[in-house]
C-alpha cells in the first residue's frame, strides 16, 4: 500500500461540482489501495477576493491580520472536502496547519517551515482515514497563524509528503502536465513526460507558474517524487525527478517568462567597496527577492547600478534604494515596471556551446531590445520590454523546440 499526497489547487475546488470531482479523484486513488493524504487551497478566487477586500477596508493592511484573512480560505474547503469523502463512504477529518502543527518561523506573509510534526496524520492514517490538510498555512512557535505566500499549498503538500516519507507529490490542477512553454502563447508547446528537478526550479524561479518554486526546492532536497496531473486525475502528467531520461537531454527542456517584472537604476553611485552592497542591503532585509544585477564600467569616479525587482515589490524596493542612494550622494533613482522576464532552460546547455549567442541572434532577428543578462549552468534569462515578451517566446520556442537542433 503506498502513501499519495495529492494536493488540488484553487481552480480545482473552485465550486461544489469541482470540489466533488476531486474528492471522486481521491477516492479512486484509494479505492487503488493507497493511502491518501489530501492538500486544498482556498477555493477559486477566494484568495483574491479577500485581499481586495482587505484593501477596501484599509489602504495598508498589516501583514499579521492578512495572515488571520487569508488563512481562512483553505479552512472552507477542507471542511467541504472531509464532507464530501464521507459523502463518498471514506472517513475523512479537515485540519489546518495549526492543528497538525506545521511550525514556521515568524515572518507573516512569506513564512518559511521549520518542523512539521506528524504524530497526528500518522496516526490518523493508520486508523484509516483520510486527512484533509489546509495548504498555505502554518504556526510560528508563539502560536501565531503564519502564511506561505502564493503558491505556498504546493509547499505544504510537499513538506507533507517528505516529513511522512511518502511515494509520490501528486499537484492536481488545470493544466495535464508542465509544458515546454505556456500554450496560450505558443499553442504548439508540448507536455513533457519528465522532467528534472533542476530544469524544474529553473522554470518556477524564472516565471513557470505550475508549481512554487518553493515547493520544487524542497522536492529536490528530500528527493520527493513530484508528478503534474491534471484536476480530472486522467493521463500520467509530468514527472519531476532527479532521474534523466538514458537518451541524451535536449538542449532546451522549456521556456519559461514573467510579466510580474520591474527594474530600479541607481546612477553616479561612488565606485568603492561596499556601495553596491549598502544600497541592496536594504532591499534584501525587506526579504525582497533581487534578480537580475547589472553594473556598468567606471566614469568619473561613479557607477550606475541597475537591478530587477518583482512587480508587487517595485514601489518598496524603490523606496529603500532611494534612501540609500541619497545617504551616499549618488544621482538619480529610475525605476521601469513595464519589463518581462523570458529565459530558456535545459540541462543539455551544459555540453553545448553557442546557445546565448543563439539566443541573442533570434531576438536580434525580432528586433527586440534586451536590457539585462543573467545566465547560470542550465539557463539564460534576459529582460526585455514587456510589449515585445510574446513575439520573443515564440521566436525562441521556434528556434530552440520546435526545430529542436541538437548542436548550435
Amino acid at each position: 500500500m503506498g502513501l499519495v499526497v495529492q494536493k488540488f489547487g484553487g481552480t480545482s475546488v473552485a465550486t461544489a461540482a469541482r470540489l466533488q470531482q476531486a474528492a471522486r479523484v481521491v477516492a479512486k486513488t484509494l479505492e487503488g489501495g493507497n493511502r491518501v493524504v489530501v492538500v486544498l487551497s482556498a477555493m477559486g478566487d477566494a484568495t483574491d477576493r479577500m485581499i481586495s477586500l482587505a484593501r477596501e477596508v484599509c489602504g495598508n493592511p498589516g501583514r499579521r491580520e492578512m495572515d488571520m484573512l487569508l488563512s481562512s480560505g483553505e479552512q472552507v474547503s477542507v471542511a467541504l472536502m472531509a464532507m464530501a469523502l464521507k459523502d463518498l463512504g471514506f472517513e475523512a477529518r479537515s485540519y489546518l496547519g495549526s492543528q497538525i502543527r506545521i511550525l514556521t518561523d515568524s515572518v507573516h506573509s512569506k513564512a518559511h517551515i521549520r518542523e512539521v510534526e506528524t504524530s497526528r496524520l500518522a496516526a490518523y492514517l493508520a486508523s484509516g482515514g483520510v486527512p484533509v490538510v489546509a495548504g498555505f498555512q502554518g504556526v510560528d512557535a508563539e502560536g501565531e497563524i503564519t502564511t506561505f505566500g502564493r503558491g505556498g499549498s504546493d509547499t505544504t503538500a510537499v513538506a507533507l509528503a517528505a516529513a511522512l516519507g511518502a511515494d509520490e507529490c501528486q499537484i492536481l490542477t488545470d493544466v495535464d502536465g508542465v509544458y515546454t512553454t505556456d500554450p496560450r502563447v505558443v499553442p504548439e508547446a508540448r507536455r513533457l513526460d519528465r522532467i528534472t528537478f533542476e530544469e524544474m526550479i529553473e522554470l518556477a524561479s524564472q516565471g513557470s507558474r505550475v508549481l512554487q518554486i518553493r515547493a520544487v526546492k524542497f522536492a529536490g532536497k528530500y528527493n520527493v517524487p513530484l508528478r503534474v496531473l491534471h484536476m480530472s486525475g486522467q493521463g500520467h502528467g509530468t514527472l519531476i525527478t532527479y532521474e534523466e531520461p538514458a537518451v541524451e537531454a535536449p538542449v532546451v527542456s522549456g521556456i519559461a517568462f514573467s510579466q510580474d517584472e520591474a527594474e530600479i537604476t541607481v546612477t553616479g553611485v561612488p565606485d568603492r567597496p561596499g556601495a553596491a552592497a549598502s544600497i541592496l542591503r536594504p532591499v534584501s532585509d525587506a526579504r525582497i527577492q533581487v534578480d537580475m544585477i547589472v553594473m556598468n564600467s567606471p566614469r568619473d569616479g561613479c557607477v550606475d547600478l541597475s537591478f530587477s525587482v518583482g512587480r508587487d515589490d517595485f514601489a518598496e524596493a524603490i523606496a529603500l534604494a532611494g534612501r540609500v542612494a541619497a545617504s551616499l550622494g549618488a544621482g538619480e533613482v529610475r525605476g521601469n515596471d513595464t519589463v518581462a522576464k523570458i529565459s530558456i532552460v535545459g540541462v543539455g546547455m551544459r555540453s553545448h556551446a553557442g546557445i546565448a549567442t543563439r539566443l541573442f541572434e533570434t531576438l536580434a532577428v525580432e528586433g527586440i531590445h534586451v536590457r539585462m543578462v543573467s545566465t547560470s549552468e542550465i539557463k539564460i534569462s534576459v529582460l526585455v520590454p514587456e510589449s515585445e515578451m510574446e513575439s520573443a517566446v515564440r521566436a525562441l520556442h521556434r528556434v530552440f523546440l520546435v526545430d529542436r537542433p541538437d548542436t548550435p
